[in-house]
């Protein structure tokens, strides 16, 4: 073979690995956003949170999130009744990290909205009409077993088999609250969730399975000065994802939010919860820097919290690790 023939084939499968890489990475590291108005973040669903992605790629990411539905209350509550609808906007940065040779990722997110909603307290309807930021959350990921850390060129030989990973997101007090109002957008103390992830891929087709923990501060200004307590809420959820070919994937996914019960004031209430949801997720590329991801999700059983639907478009825009 001659050198020209040679270069001529080279100069052709370069281009085609960098397209094919490019296409993984749009469908890679999207964020999904799940914001709820209750005092328990909950009902998060998000497939995809642990997978491979080049060292250095920078994603930013904008959207609006819908949600509408009851808000099912303990029996002890003085809210009976209650209707919410929430519109909101999502604003998020993250980076892919080498962490000692393991593909991990830092994430903010910074969520605004506008809420709406009504119900009886005292036997009188009340409405409640508010807007500002929610509590802003932080998260730091690594994927210990199965990802290294890659460059781009050192991706395009990468073939997920088994992945490990494990995660803790913080929620900062920073969000808009009321404490005469017992529906907000902020929750007024801090939680820590840790979380750990597990991926398996066979050909097109990726099962997803995370656990993990909510564990909450008190909230010691809770609706009329009273303190707030709670137990940790565990959270398990799966996701079954279709990978259709040039960043096209299709995920089917559900969770399941278990405990979170509350004491006030030392009286212990009657809020033990049980709750279940289904979502459906759908990511399109647009460009090479570019892509959009689609989703919508719905409450299958509500003890406490919101049973509500929800429908949601991410934007998201990358750059940078030689992208």
């Amino acid at each position: 073979m001659s050198g020209s023939t040679l270069n001529k084939r080279t100069g052709l499968i370069q281009p085609a690995i960098a397209r094919i890489i490019l296409q993984l990475i749009t469908g890679l590291s999207a964020l999904t956003f799940v914001f709820t108005v209750t005092q328990a973040e909950a009902g998060e669903i998000e497939p995809r949170a642990y997978v491979n992605t080049p060292v250095g790629v920078n994603f930013l990411l904008g959207g609006y999130v819908y949600s509408k539905g009851d808000l099912s209350t303990p029996g002890a509550s003085p809210l009976k009744d209650a209707e919410v609808a929430t519109h909101s906007g999502v604003l998020a940065y993250a980076r892919s990290l080498d962490v000692f040779g393991a593909s991990g990722k830092f994430d903010v997110i910074a969520p605004y909205s506008d809420l709406s909603g009504n119900g009886m307290v005292g036997g009188e309807r009340r409405e409640r009409n508010v807007s500002g930021f929610n509590d802003p959350r932080a998260r730091f990921s690594v994927n210990f077993y199965g990802a290294p850390a890659l460059s781009l060129q050192e991706f395009a030989n990468y073939k997920q088999d088994l992945l490990i990973g494990a995660s803790v997101q913080v929620s900062a007090p920073l969000g808009q609250y009321d404490n005469d109002r017992l529906i907000n957008l902020g929750n007024n103390r801090w939680f820590v969730k840790p979380d750990i992830g597990i991926s398996r891929q066979w050909g097109d087709v990726t099962l997803e399975l995370a656990i993990g923990a909510m564990l909450f501060t008190d909230n010691d200004d809770f609706f009329g000065g009273q303190k707030l307590e709670q137990d940790p809420l565990y959270i398990s959820q799966f996701h079954l994802t279709y990978s259709a070919g040039r960043g096209v994937w299709l995920a089917l996914s559900g969770n399941y939010d278990y405990d979170g019960r509350t004491t006030v004031d030392g009286v212990r209430k009657d809020d033990f919860q049980k709750n279940a949801r289904l979502g459906v997720t759908i990511a399109l590329p647009v460009n090479r820097n570019n892509s959009l991801k689609l989703y919508a999700s719905t409450g299958v059983h509500t003890t406490v919290g919101n049973d509500y639907d929800m429908l949601g478009v991410i934007w998201q825009h990358r750059w940078g690790g030689g992208i």
